[in-house]
């Protein structure tokens, strides 16, 4: 959770006060709370309007068991239990001066420091919390709609998610490599159009409307795979072009250094453009602290990113699908081939 606040040098004591006076000092009116679950009802009931973000929760629904198995999407039974004193509860169990970050870009830091000491040195630390812990295991999930449309999303865990950072850069250059985005994408420089999918997969069958890569990294894990969209008779086949380019890029020889080199790029350029957002480069110093300790500066990224070989990259692939396989789709599911015959087809040898 992130509180941000933009403002001129000028006016940062007031502004650095008042923002952790939002932090510390929260009130939690029932009348607030009761308008606030009358919406999240009804984004909740509106998910499967977003195929996207309903397969990405599904996959985590039927890939983990353990807290990445919850649903990120609270049960409505839940949100009849939430009342305004329940959420100051959680609050004060969360919200504690070991799990917390103040970041700022642009500010002298002893000059920061000088305002925010008094109004921070009280916060009490938190009772120690067993973090909850979570085993991928795989598996299938299936959600059928009467639509046009179907979606299915191909999934493989990430070991060690963020906190090794160099697979997680390698990660990062794969989905860049891979890419893909929709059969009416804009094109252009940075739109994906030299991307691995959109070359092998948009750009040679007109029945896919939409093949993307992407990723979901945590601390200790995550996911990376495919989603793709197509008309219920050609559903099938996108399947197993997505098995196919899967098992491509975990096969050595199959990626060109030409395709490495342009992706190492594009990642550095994204990284580099990202950074020259002041909002951003604040996230990014507080996301670092509480993931690594420190923050690590961006040389040591594009240092990483230079040192990136094909090797690095067809092995950290290797790793991803020798992992159990997770599915989820939503549309015309009975179209869809079965768990066991898409999982055989990544564990014969590469």
């Amino acid at each position: 959770m992130g509180y941000c606040y933009d403002t001129l040098k000028a006016y940062l004591p007031g502004a650095v006060e008042l923002l952790i006076d939002c932090v510390r000092n929260p009130l939690f009116l029932d009348s607030e709370v009761e308008e606030q679950l009358t919406k999240v009802k009804g984004e909740i009931g509106e998910i499967t309007k977003d195929p996207q973000q309903f397969l990405l929760e599904s996959l985590h629904l039927a890939g983990y068991s353990g807290a990445l198995g919850n649903p990120l999407m609270a049960p409505e039974a839940a949100l009849e239990r939430i009342s305004g004193s329940i959420i100051g509860k959680f609050y004060y169990e969360n919200y504690t001066a070991d799990r917390m970050v103040l970041a700022a870009f642009g500010v002298d830091h002893e000059y920061l420091l000088s305002i925010a000491e008094p109004l921070l040195h009280d916060l009490p630390r938190g009772l120690p919390v067993e973090v909850p812990t979570s085993t991928y295991t795989g598996g299938d999930f299936r959600h059928k709609v009467d639509s046009e449309k179907t979606h299915v999303a191909l999934a493989f865990e990430v070991p060690g998610g963020w906190h090794q950072d160099k697979d997680a850069t390698v990660l990062t250059v794969l989905q860049t490599l891979m890419g893909g985005g929709g059969s009416f994408s804009a094109g252009g420089p940075g739109k994906g159009m030299h991307s691995r999918l959109y070359l092998r997969v948009l750009n040679q069958y007109q029945q896919v409307q939409s093949f993307s890569a992407f990723s979901s990294i945590y601390n200790d894990s995550g996911l990376f795979g495919i989603h793709s969209t197509t008309g219920s008779e050609f559903v099938a086949k996108a399947v197993d072009i997505a098995a196919n380019e899967l098992l491509a890029i975990a096969t050595p020889g199959q990626v060109s250094e030409v395709e490495l080199c342009r992706a190492k790029n594009a990642t550095k350029s994204a990284v580099l453009m990202n950074l020259e957002s002041r909002a951003i480069a604040t996230e990014d110093i507080g996301r670092q602290i509480l993931t690594y300790g420190c923050r690590k500066p961006v040389e040591h990224f594009l240092r990483c990113l230079d040192e990136l070989t094909l090797d690095d990259l067809t092995m950290m692939a290797q790793k991803i699908v020798s992992s159990p396989l997770t599915m989820a789709s939503l549309g015309d599911v009975d179209c869809v081939p079965s768990y066991a015959s898409v999982s055989r087809r990544f564990r014969a040898p590469i």
